[in-house]
């Protein structure tokens, strides 16, 4: 009996489904199938090169995605269970035209998923992404004759990893590091490299746990208080800790304050950079302080739709020195275009060795806002009408309207970011202010314009 391919598994980023129920291997491997018509008869590629995290289910979906792939024709180097970084970083290298990982990132470990990305780094776009689908659930496959499948090869690409870094970073301090891996990919990258790196490193959860029974794979700050007693007890530096599949890192400083990606991404931007000019890509659903730090220093900032692959496709395009999106991932272009998490913590090292002031210190002149995140119920049927009625009825009281994913409302005292969940029936409204009293008028104001157009849907 064959698996049904659900289209809801594809994603606006990436395939994502909880394992032998929405991702079997036998769906993995039409998706492997799927993936290598779609290299060769739109691409018009011959490779790919492919890595997988270390949950459980990730060594079977892999194997099965590689026999899908090979049955195409397509050749496959198989990098094998990595990080993140070190997969992609593999794929840029190695000059695949495809590079796949087998993760579900920062989810459960009974979820599992894959991502792609062009060689260089730059993620499949979610037209990319639907093509791939349609593919599949077509079953429209280029099938190749016994002998002109692909073949596969196996590359150990750990040292080739750890080398790049070491001929780029160099720092004459004694820096302390608190590392917490949450006991995800990361446990096979980053604390070789620190030790290589001669950086005096404080492990938490730095073992592999394909079942993160130490620490959940998302680093939310309270999954971190194991890294802040760390960093606080060995008078570090700074901490890490890193996500799952290793595509995003928060940052903790010297006295323990967990930091937000906005104000890591302003410290890299004023301190990090060695030329204070181009275009600085940002999210929707960053903070005003990003643009308020950095623009005077010389930088333009972009604001993009939320979601990583946009980061990456809008950096190329842009040339961008550095990009940040608000859940965590950053790029910094002098490294690679794709957001492997060990280059953010690395920058960090970089600007402590350079200044003679703490990170704590740097955090300090950087001005925070109070931000509120609500969620309204809304049912799936119309949560897209409602938020495009919002956009009509808000661009004709307001001036300053920003339309590229849902709509922000800019006010001369913070923002208003209203846009529709895109994997439950929810609209979600963030907002930033001077302070709390305005954040509550506008909570007041936009959630009631909501639930007035949601309410006249219904009738």
């Amino acid at each position: 009996m064959t698996s049904k391919i659900s289209p809801l598994i594809f994603r606006a980023y990436d395939i994502r489904g909880l394992y032998n129920k929405d991702l079997t291997p036998d769906i993995m491997y039409k998706i492997g199938l799927a993936v290598g018509t779609y290299v060769t008869r739109i691409l018009e590629g011959e490779s790919l090169v492919v890595g997988n995290d270390i949950r459980q289910s990730s060594i079977p979906l892999a194997y099965s995605f590689i026999s899908g792939v090979l049955a195409t024709g397509i050749n496959v180097t198989y990098v094998g269970t990595t990080a993140f970084g070190q997969t992609l970083f593999a794929g840029w290298k190695l000059g695949g035209d495809t590079t796949a990982f087998i993760t579900a990132s920062h989810l459960p470990p009974e979820w599992n998923g894959i991502k792609f990305y062009h060689n260089e780094g730059v993620g499949y776009s979610e037209e990319e992404l639907m093509k791939i689908r349609d593919l599949a659930i077509q079953n429209d496959y280029d099938f190749r004759e016994w002998g002109e499948v692909g073949e596969v090869k196996d590359h150990d690409i750990t040292n080739e990893y750890k080398e790049f870094f070491n001929q780029r970073i160099s720092f004459k301090k004694e820096i302390k590091v608190a590392v917490d891996c949450g006991g995800g990919s990361t446990t096979l990258s980053v604390p070789d490299v620190f030790s290589s790196l001669g950086l005096t490193t404080y492990c938490v959860f730095c073992e592999p746990d394909p079942t993160f029974s130490g620490r959940s794979s998302d680093p939310k700050p309270k999954n971190l208080s194991k890294l802040v007693n760390e960093v606080i007890t060995n008078e570090c530096d700074f901490g890490v800790a890193f996500d799952g599949d290793g595509d995003r890192a928060v940052i903790v400083d010297n006295k323990g304050k967990i930091l937000s990606a906005d104000e890591t991404g302003i410290i890299i931007g004023k301190y990090g950079l060695a030329q204070k000019s181009g275009t600085i890509i940002v999210n929707v659903e960053c903070s005003k302080a990003i643009k308020e730090q950095l623009e005077p220093l010389g930088f333009n900032v972009k604001q993009i739709p939320v979601g990583h692959t946009f980061l990456t496709i809008e950096a190329k395009i842009e040339n961008s020195p550095l990009g940040i999106e608000s859940s965590g991932h950053i790029i910094v272009p002098e490294y690679f275009l794709f957001d492997d998490a060990i280059v953010t913590p690395l920058k960090i090292v970089e600007i402590l060795d350079n200044l003679d002031e703490k990170l704590s210190d740097l955090v300090n002149k950087i001005p925070t806002y109070p931000i509120l995140k609500e969620e309204i119920l809304c049912e799936d049927e119309i949560k897209f009408e409602v938020v495009d009625e919002l956009k009509i009825e808000l661009s004709e009281e307001y001036s300053n309207i920003n339309t590229l994913d849902g709509v922000r409302v800019n006010l001369e005292q913070g923002w208003v970011l209203i846009r529709p969940s895109n994997t439950s029936p929810l609209i979600r409204m963030t907002i930033e202010a001077d302070n709390e009293e305005i954040i509550s008028k506008f909570k007041t104001i936009f959630r009631e314009k909501v639930q007035n157009i949601i309410e006249k849907m219904k009738d």
